[in-house]
C-alpha cells in the first residue's frame, strides 16, 4: 500500500479556470498596477488624516474594501449576499485578497457573548421606545405625532419578537421554526427562501406556469418556503380550475419530481409528464417515448428563458413596493405587462 501524503493547504486559494475568474484576475492586475487608487480609498475611509490604521478594531484594508465594492457592483449583490459570496466563492475571495487569516472565526462562547451584548442594547432601546409611546399617549399630541406613535408601537412589537426568537435560538439553543421568525422589521411578511440548500433569498416563492403561446398562464405566490415537490398537485389542480381540464402534457422543474407526483399526474390522465431531473424515474414511465421527453425538456427550457426575460426587463427579480398586498400587485403587474408585450409583438409580426 502507498501512503497518501496530504500537502499543506495554501493560505490563499489558487486561481480557478473560468472566464469570470479570468475577468476578475484582469481587473485585479489593473488595481495592482495603479496603487494610488487604494490611497484615495483610504483617504475616503479615514475621517481625518491623522487617523491611524492601528486604532480601533481590526477590519478590512482599504484595498479589500475597494475590491469588495467592485464585486458588489459587478454582480449586483446586496450587502448580505456579498458577505455570503465572499465566504463561499473561491474566486471572489481570491479577488478580494481575503485569506484564512482574514476570516475572523469565532467560537460559540464568543458569539454568545456578543449576542448577549446586542440583546442588552436592544432591550434598552425598546425601553426608550416604550417611554416615548407612553409620553405621546399621555399628552395632547398632533395628528402627525400620533401617527408616529402608531408606527413606533408596531416596530416595538416586531423588535420584541426578534429579541424573543434570538434568545430562543442563540441563548437557549432552541430550533425556532421559520414560520415563527421575523426576517424584516420593515417588511414583516417576508419569508426566507433557501435555494439549492445554499443560497438564501428574502421575499416569497412564486410558481409560474407557461404555455406554448409564451404567455404566463398562472401564478401562485406561496406562504413560507414549501418544497416544490409539495406543489405539483396544487399547480395541476389550478390548471383544471382555469381551463376546466387538465393539460395533456406537462414539463416541470426537477424539484417537483417524485414517484408520488408522477402517480398523481398520471391519475389526472396527463399523457406525458417530464421532470427536468429524473430522480430515479424512468423515461418510459413519464412519457410515451424518449423523443417526447426530450421535446418537453426543450419546451421547459424555453419557459425558463421567458421567466429570465421577465426578471431582466420587467423588474420581476426584486419588488420595490411595500407591504404584502403591494408585493402581490407588483408580481402580477410584471406578469401582465410581459404578457401584453408578447401579444402585441405577435400581432405586429
Amino acid at each position: 500500500m502507498r501512503k497518501k501524503v496530504q500537502k499543506q493547504m495554501p493560505l490563499m486559494d489558487s486561481k480557478i479556470d473560468h472566464p469570470r475568474a479570468d475577468e476578475l484576475e484582469a481587473i485585479s492586475r489593473i488595481i495592482d498596477s495603479n496603487p494610488t487608487i487604494c490611497d484615495h480609498v483610504m483617504q475616503d475611509l479615514c475621517k481625518k488624516p491623522t487617523d491611524s490604521a492601528a486604532a480601533g478594531a481590526s477590519g478590512m484594508t482599504a484595498e479589500q474594501v475597494l475590491r469588495a465594492a467592485i464585486i458588489k457592483v459587478h454582480f449586483g449583490f446586496t450587502y448580505r449576499n456579498l458577505a455570503f459570496h465572499i465566504v463561499d466563492s473561491q474566486s471572489i475571495r481570491r479577488f478580494c485578497k481575503i485569506g484564512i487569516a482574514d476570516k475572523g472565526f469565532k467560537n460559540e462562547k464568543q458569539r454568545n457573548r456578543q449576542y448577549k451584548d446586542l440583546l442588552k442594547v436592544t432591550r434598552k432601546s425598546l425601553g426608550y421606545a416604550h417611554s416615548a409611546v407612553e409620553l405621546i399617549q399621555s399628552s395632547i399630541a398632533s395628528p402627525g405625532a400620533m401617527l408616529l406613535c402608531c408606527d413606533l408601537q408596531q416596530f416595538v412589537k416586531l423588535s420584541q419578537q426578534v429579541v424573543d426568537q434570538t434568545e430562543r435560538r442563540i441563548i437557549q439553543g432552541e430550533k425556532v421554526p421559520a414560520s415563527e421568525k421575523i426576517f424584516s422589521l420593515f417588511e414583516p411578511h417576508t419569508d426566507i427562501i433557501i435555494k439549492d440548500r445554499r443560497e438564501k433569498f428574502y421575499g416569497h416563492k412564486v410558481c409560474l406556469t407557461g404555455g406554448a403561446s409564451n404567455l404566463i398562464v398562472d401564478c401562485l405566490i406561496t406562504d413560507g418556503n414549501p418544497a416544490d415537490s409539495t406543489l405539483t398537485e396544487t399547480m395541476l389542480e389550478r390548471q383544471k380550475e382555469i381551463y376546466n381540464r387538465y393539460p395533456l402534457k406537462v414539463a416541470l422543474d426537477g424539484g417537483f419530481a417524485s414517484k408520488e407526483n408522477l402517480k398523481i399526474a398520471k391519475g389526472m390522465e396527463i399523457k406525458d409528464v417530464c421532470f427536468a431531473k429524473k430522480r430515479g424515474l424512468k423515461v418510459e414511465d413519464m412519457c410515451r417515448s424518449e423523443w417526447v421527453y426530450k421535446r418537453l425538456r426543450r419546451f421547459r427550457a424555453g419557459i425558463e428563458s421567458g421567466i429570465s426575460w421577465i426578471k431582466r426587463c420587467f423588474g420581476f427579480a426584486r419588488c420595490n413596493w411595500k407591504g404584502l398586498r403591494c408585493f402581490k400587485s407588483y408580481v402580477w403587474a410584471s406578469i401582465v405587462s410581459a404578457n401584453l408585450l408578447t401579444i402585441a409583438r405577435k400581432q405586429l409580426a
